[in-house]
């Protein structure tokens, strides 16, 4: 087990008023961002529970955008926000959703890049600052921002972990944890390998030289 640290004690550094509300919120909107992977241009928000229920009173709405944004918890611009996401040519649409059985404080995220891409992901603030992103594109994940990570995206097939593990080994690079989904045997799989340290530009390229690679994103620690 790893040790706790002064966040699991006292909570986040952030501007209020509520920690899983707006703290949260923020957390969630920077892994969302880091996940997709391009910076969005546009965004559609669904709101599920509590989320939806009282978020604008708590700040989750700025939140949100401001993670989208890239900000910290505590970042003083917090309540001018919406002015900053129109600068930055960030356009926001939320909505009130029913997402099912998930945790009352969860979004979905439908993000679209300057150059059209496209992402869909989802997760929840789970209280005290603490968030975990658990789907992306269809892909379940659980990415909560306690480490470096990388996703890889690889064709399923013999030895590719090997390929992936042995090259992120090569760069010196430790691997805390390391969890693996695939849509079919034989089909496309994603890895999302949680690190001890930050990996370089060039371990993304040097992983994505390998035939089975299809496409990695760094996602760093919050």
């Amino acid at each position: 087990m790893e040790p706790m640290d002064l966040f699991d004690v006292i909570g986040p550094v952030m501007v209020g008023p509520s920690s899983s509300h707006t703290a949260g919120a923020i957390r969630l909107g920077r892994l969302a961002r880091a996940a997709a992977g391009f910076t969005p241009v546009r965004a559609v928000i669904k709101l599920h529970g509590s989320f939806g229920d009282t978020g604008r009173g708590h700040g989750t709405d700025r939140g949100l955008v401001a993670g989208l944004l890239g900000w910290a918890t505590d970042d003083p611009r917090l309540t001018e926000v919406s002015g900053y996401a129109r600068e930055a040519g960030l356009s926001v649409e939320f909505q009130r959703a029913d997402l099912g059985r998930v945790h009352p404080n969860t979004a979905r995220f439908i993000l679209e890049g300057a150059n059209g891409e496209t992402c869909e992901l989802q997760g929840s603030s789970v209280g005290g600052g603490a968030v975990v992103l658990t789907e992306l594109d269809g892909w379940p994940v659980e990415l909560q921002g306690l480490y470096d990570t990388l996703l890889v995206s690889h064709r399923d097939r013999p030895g590719a972990l090997a390929g992936i593990t042995g090259r992120l080994a090569s760069f010196g690079l430790n691997i805390a944890t390391m969890r693996v989904a695939r849509q079919a045997r034989g089909g496309q799989a994603m890895a999302t390998v949680e690190l001890d340290h930050a990996p370089a530009d060039k371990v993304r390229r040097e992983l994505e030289v390998l035939s089975e690679v299809l496409w990695t994103r760094r996602i760093d620690k919050l």
